[in-house]
């Protein structure tokens, strides 16, 4: 057998994929708390309603009632990580952290978002949470060369008037770190377009724009967030596949929602392993993924919550190759389309591509002794 010297025909193993280039665009900072950590400011604050009291045992549990096909079930372990993050410190320390996680994990650029209004129970006020997660990103990006950038949340199912207030919050730190606003939580019976104020501010400013969409809700959820609402990038994205009808593995038609995402190059934050723990999609082998790939929408690859699906980007791309067929090639594609449409300004983005990205695959397919 003639041995694979194209990169465009080779799939990595995970050693090799430990050390790709990556770029994450989806992680929520509440969600992607260290389990250790989590042990640690529950004992300092004397927070007792953990289910567990060691780091393997806590580990498990947040996968374990995380994976149950249901984004609300999904939503539960929150409360948890939320009630230990009320403090300056832990904020910084949980943003300082996440920075060396993303530095091991090979991560040249990230993206984390939070909802700053659930950190305000202890005393800390909107302006104080913002401070101490950007300070902790800031040290971190210094002490760990990565990249980061900080986007608010509002929530569908709270008021529309706080969406408003955490829209001026985002656009009022643009300067110091945060980089866009996004809506998240559950969609059905919450549409995006009743916090339409919110995103009118942040179009006025020439902000960016994110929102989940098309993860427990139709094409029509996806639909709003862009025609409504001016999203730049669909958080999710999973169901837009239902506006495309298939037949026998044929495409028999593309729907004008699918075939605007394509022809405008919306970007999708596909979460894998998230997606089959809300119930986005039913299976892993019935994530559309693949077809997005082949059809050329711009797919990007993110992790979600990495202690609730219990993933790192390793493990992303991992499932990539070994679920998907991805190659080499594919994944430096996949890690450019996230560079590309991340919200930071435009020469920091190609700065990126062409100094950290685009060497470190070269360097790769050299040492392996592949051609392009």
């Amino acid at each position: 057998m003639q041995a694979i010297t194209k990169a465009s025909q080779y799939k990595p193993d995970r050693s090799v994929v430990e050390r790709v280039p990556k770029v994450l665009l989806h992680e929520h900072l509440d969600g992607g708390v260290r389990p250790s950590t989590v042990l640690d400011l529950a004992r300092r604050v004397g927070y007792q309603e953990l289910p567990c009291e060691t780091e393997s045992e806590l580990a498990d549990w947040f996968h374990a009632g995380a994976a149950r096909g249901s984004l609300p079930l999904y939503l539960e372990g929150f409360r948890h990580t939320i009630a230990v993050m009320q403090s300056h410190e832990a904020l910084e320390r949980i943003a300082y952290e996440y920075c060396e996680d993303m530095a091991r994990d090979n991560v040249v650029y990230s993206e984390v978002r939070f909802a700053p209004h659930f950190h305000t129970s202890e005393g800390l006020g909107l302006d104080g949470v913002m401070r101490a997660v950007l300070s902790g990103l800031e040290h971190g990006k210094q002490d760990f060369k990565v990249s980061a950038g900080l986007i608010v949340c509002g929530m569908r199912n709270q008021s529309p008037d706080l969406s408003f207030k955490l829209a001026e919050l985002a656009v009022a730190y643009r300067d110091q770190g945060c980089v866009g606003f996004d809506l998240a939580g559950e969609e059905a019976g919450h549409p995006a377009k009743e916090h339409l104020r919110a995103f009118e501010h942040v179009k006025r400013a020439n902000f960016s724009i994110t929102i989940h969409a098309g993860e427990s809700f139709g094409p029509e959820s996806i639909w709003q967030a862009l025609q409504y609402c001016g999203a730049h990038r669909i958080g999710h994205g999973t169901r837009l596949i239902e506006d495309i009808v298939i037949y026998e593995g044929k495409v028999i038609k593309v729907g004008a929602l699918a075939q605007y995402v394509l022809d405008h190059r919306i970007p999708i934050e596909v979460c894998l392993s998230s997606n089959v723990h809300t119930g986005a999609t039913p299976s892993m082998a019935e994530h559309p993924f693949r077809f997005y790939m082949d059809r050329g929408f711009r797919v990007t690859l993110n992790t979600d919550n990495r202690l609730m699906s219990r993933t790192t980007m390793t493990d992303e791309y991992t499932i990539a190759v070994e679920q998907f067929g991805c190659t080499l090639s594919d994944l430096e594609k996949i890690t450019i389309n996230g560079m590309k449409s991340a919200f930071s300004h435009y020469d920091e983005r190609v700065r990126c591509i062409f100094e950290r990205v685009k060497p470190g695959y070269a360097k790769l397919r050299e040492e392996l002794g592949l051609t392009i």
